[in-house]
């Protein structure tokens, strides 16, 4: 008869061999340093929408909302509702649809500033005469010392 600890295999027991009780952190750091590039390389990617130039103002930041909706006019005049290209016909048509439906409240117009200022002019006065309320979205404009 023997128990597990005390089985002989070589001529030593299981309980006469040293006790190794270091952690090997060399993985544990690889894993970790994997992870941070990932994040590092994901998180612009995971901001979305339309990247744009937005002139810097004096400015709060934005707090209204939880989700705010985008209306982003790009340099070339290109107007998007969040991430999709729309015509300003279908602008005209999308906005009192959004206010109906009660999912949006306000809608946040993000205009490169290099952007023809038609395209930005008609999309505030579509928003105006649709009802829905807008804001114009800008950076933070931090003063040199």
């Amino acid at each position: 008869m023997s128990s597990l600890g005390s089985t002989r295999r070589g001529g030593r027991s299981r309980a006469d061999l040293p006790l190794n009780a270091e952690i090997n952190v060399t993985s544990l750091v690889d894993v970790a340093f994997t992870l941070l590039v990932i994040f590092i390389i994901t998180a612009p990617i995971l901001q979305g929408g339309i990247e744009v130039s937005i002139p810097r103002a004096d400015v709060r930041p934005l707090t209204s909302q939880e989700r705010p909706f985008f209306v982003t006019i790009e340099r070339s005049g290109q107007i998007f509702m969040e991430e999709t290209a729309v015509t300003l016909a279908e602008l005209e048509s999308g906005l009192p649809q959004l206010l109906a439906g009660g999912s949006v409240e306000r809608i946040f117009i993000r205009a490169d500033s290099m952007a023809p200022y038609g395209p930005v002019l008609k999309t505030m006065a579509i928003a105006v005469n649709s009802g829905i309320n807008w804001s114009v979205v800008a950076e933070p404009y931090v003063p040199r010392r």
